[in-house]
């Protein structure tokens, strides 16, 4: 019994990492040059032509269950259109393994932050104030304060296409611009216009959890100082642990609702305005940093193996204080923030005190390190760092 991670980048290294040193063998399936395959605690590795076409990777994937004979392992997602093919293919991907991503009928609900963002007001969760215009003409008639961000709803093929996680526009024709620029990339009624909530990465607040049958298994919460890019954050490059049981519960009331399973990060923004934490993002799958969930008690990626295989998982809170740091795009942005005197020597000084873990570099495991170094230049043009 083992697991199958599709995506070798950081996100499957630590997914490897966490199942291999409990003796469990993996399997990384990508197509993209990745470093998980350095791993020593990778078991196997397959290249398949595309994990973006929905079809060809289910079938790439029942195909090497055949070849390997990896019938009952788990499968572990690390993109969001993965996400998605496997919530609209369980039935048929249940077949060989065990697929703990929930079916379509909740996944629809994180997948697109249109409907996350309508699910929220429902249930009383406070979201930025956003909009979903249909065409030009009503991009017109919204009454908004600049500047705004303009964004997709579903993220893939914006993502892979501009690189960028939002644009900022600051005024009406910059507003004009940008949602025609984003109609090109994303489907129809697809494009987003949200107010940017004041502040950078550090107002922003993850509740992280485990969950099951209405708990939260697994549970911590997170406080992302630093991030790239600084305002429109595409990933943490510092994150720490924090206690805000609020985060938990907020969350909580989102998941029961889609009747979810499985790991979730949900991300805040605490808006100085008025106090209140603001729903951004929920991620229904592993997400950057879950790796610290390790020294802080909860492991994430092993909890939800053991869960699948049916072995009891006791409930389990993370430990606040600890840091987990992405050096390969922490530094130039800290370097950026102490030039731009947005961030104190004092306080970059402080985080590197308290990092407990990196993303990719581990003593007992360094040939990803070494990869991941060779292959900076491959990274910068394939997604933009």
């Amino acid at each position: 019994m083992g697991a199958v991670i599709l995506g070798g980048d950081f996100h499957g290294l630590a997914i490897a990492r966490s199942l291999g040193r409990h003796g469990i063998p993996t399997c990384i399936v990508d197509d993209e040059y990745s470093i998980a395959r350095f791993s020593r605690y990778t078991t196997r590795h397959i290249s398949v032509p595309t994990l973006r076409k929905e079809r060809e990777t289910i079938d790439s994937l029942i195909d090497v269950a055949k070849r390997l004979n990896l019938k009952g392992w788990v499968l572990y997602p690390t993109r969001d259109e993965l996400v998605a093919a496997f919530s609209r293919h369980r039935a048929e991907l249940t077949e060989w393994f065990r697929v703990p991503t929930p079916d379509w009928e909740t996944v629809k609900w994180a997948w697109n932050k249109w409907n996350t963002y309508q699910l929220a007001e429902k249930l009383g969760l406070p979201t930025p104030k956003t909009w979903c215009p249909r065409t030009p003409d009503d991009l017109e008639k919204l009454d908004v304060e600049f500047p705004v961000g303009v964004k997709p709803a579903v993220k893939e093929d914006f993502f892979y296409a501009t690189k960028a996680k939002a644009w900022r526009a600051s005024n009406r024709e910059e507003l004009r611009k940008f949602f025609r620029q984003a109609t090109l990339h994303s489907g129809p009624n697809e494009v987003l216009i949200q107010e940017i909530i004041p502040g950078d990465g550090a107002c922003q607040f993850s509740s992280c959890v485990f969950y099951k049958n209405g708990k939260a298994l697994g549970s911590m919460e997170a406080q992302r100082w630093r991030q790239h890019p600084p305002e429109f954050g595409r990933a943490a490059t510092y994150v720490q642990s924090i206690d805000r049981k609020e985060l938990e519960t907020m969350s909580m009331r989102f998941l029961e609702a889609i009747n979810y399973y499985g790991l979730a990060e949900i991300e805040y923004k605490q808006d100085p305005r008025d106090g209140k934490l603001k729903l951004l993002d929920v991620n229904v799958r592993t997400w950057g940093f879950h790796a610290l969930g390790g020294p802080a008690g909860v492991d994430f990626s092993y909890m939800l193996f053991a869960d699948q295989i049916g072995e009891n998982v006791p409930e389990k809170r993370g430990r606040a204080g600890l840091g987990w740091m992405r050096m390969v795009t922490d530094l130039p942005c800290s370097i950026l923030g102490l030039t731009g005197g947005h961030l104190k020597w004092k306080n970059y000084s402080e985080s590197l005190k308290n990092v407990a873990i990196e993303s990719v570099f581990s003593s007992d495991d360094v040939l990803p390190t070494l990869a991941e170094i060779a292959m900076l230049p491959y990274l910068a043009i394939k997604r933009g760092y």
